[in-house]
């Protein structure tokens, strides 16, 4: 297996495929994390003697220019990360590419810009991959957000240069294994988020594999009406029902420690004004809609990880942006700052979650910047980012 420091890199250009897809609002980066967890692949290849391409994608543009989805405002954050200039790629990217000197880095424009970039068609993938490559002489794919994706800057170009995994990479892998192969026990997993759907993989591939999981956030009420309580205005996936009782009933069966909430705090309507109750949670009153987990729960789900080894959770327990309904999620996030053995945040939500809530990333164990990739990695899928770089 390839490393990055096996790859030849002194005095080449190194295509470096990143992660810097932050919360961006009127020019203005609402969290940096993913920046800053790319800073040390960038400066070990800028001390190695490499100068460097680096290409990232914002949001989704679906291959039309959005001026609000441009990484120009990613290029003058990395500038002052770095301590030294970035260049921000024009039209004549090709010859600023070209004309890098060692210790130089370019920015590229957003490269879901082209279609290329995300297209389902191998031949368009190909083609704009083969433009990229034209680029440099080497390729790090260290941007773990993507990996899940067949996309051309992370599946087709790395088999078209010599190629190894960034430190990112390398370390989210790395935690990834220690949560599905033998990992240490008792070994817990809290799960949140809207949608019970984009979850119901990872809780199939996990159950079997974990002694407690505790279930929070949007996607709680799906599992509440599966098991025949009234649930108000509570979102809720009808068609996801017959598989979460199946999963359910899963659960039993393999002995698993499933916890659902006792307690839910509920308001009137989706609004950080809204006037918060705590409810029993077989007591949700009609018209109203759970916005979190109540007290009750958030201590009984602290309680459950506080004996675990090994602690995986991602999602958050309610709507953390407005206040009133945030309480769940600050629970948890403090209890994993006390788990003594592994605990790791996954990326997306549950790593804005903790941080807009005051924590620092080195209050846990691990933090991971693909929220997306992180799960379908725990589902048990093979990610194409991670196959084109051998790992």
């Amino acid at each position: 297996m390839s490393t990055l420091q096996s790859l030849d890199v002194s005095g080449k250009r190194i295509f470096l495929r990143c992660d810097l897809n932050v919360p961006l609002k009127d020019g203005v980066i609402g969290d940096d994390g993913r920046i800053r967890a790319s800073l040390p692949t960038m400066e070990y290849l800028l001390a190695a003697g490499a100068s460097l391409v680096v290409g990232a994608h914002l949001g989704r543009p679906k291959g039309e220019i959005k001026a609000e989805l441009s990484l120009a405002p990613i290029a003058v954050r990395l500038s002052e990360l770095l301590g030294r200039p970035v260049i921000f790629a024009g039209d004549n990217f090709q010859e600023q590419a070209r004309s890098l000197a060692p210790g130089e880095i370019l920015l590229l424009e957003n490269l879901r810009f082209n279609a290329g970039e995300t297209s389902k068609d191998e031949t368009e993938r190909a083609t704009f991959a083969g433009v990229l490559a034209s680029l440099a002489q080497g390729y790090v794919g260290d941007g773990f957000g993507a990996v899940h994706r067949k996309h051309a800057s992370v599946f087709d170009l790395p088999a078209l240069l010599p190629h190894a995994p960034g430190f990112l990479v390398s370390a989210e892998v790395e935690v990834l294994k220690k949560l599905t192969q033998n990992p240490a026990r008792p070994y817990g997993v809290i799960l949140g988020g809207a949608k019970v759907s984009d979850k119901i993989g990872v809780i199939s591939n996990l159950l079997d594999k974990v002694d407690v999981m505790a279930i929070g956030g949007g996607m709680v009420f799906t599992f509440l009406a599966a098991l025949g309580k009234d649930i108000g205005n509570s979102m809720v996936e009808v068609d996801s029902i017959p598989v979460v009782k199946e999963l359910i009933a899963r659960a039993q069966t393999l002995g698993v420690d499933l916890r659902l909430p006792s307690d839910i705090v509920t308001a009137p309507a989706f609004s950080a004004n809204s006037p918060a109750t705590i409810v029993s949670a077989d007591d949700i009153a009609e018209g109203s809609m759970g916005l979190d987990i109540g007290p009750t729960s958030a201590k009984d789900f602290a309680q459950a990880i506080s004996t675990c080894a090994t602690v995986f959770w991602n999602g958050p327990m309610g709507v953390f942006e407005f206040p009133a309904f945030a309480h769940g999620t600050k629970v948890v996030a403090e209890a994993l700052t006390h788990v003594t053995g592994i605990s790791v945040v996954g990326g997306g939500d549950s790593a804005a979650a903790v941080r807009s809530l005051g924590f620092a990333d080195s209050d846990f164990g691990y933090i991971s910047t693909g929220g997306g990739a992180s799960l379908e990695y725990l589902e048990g899928k093979a990610l194409p980012g991670l196959t084109a770089l051998g790992l």
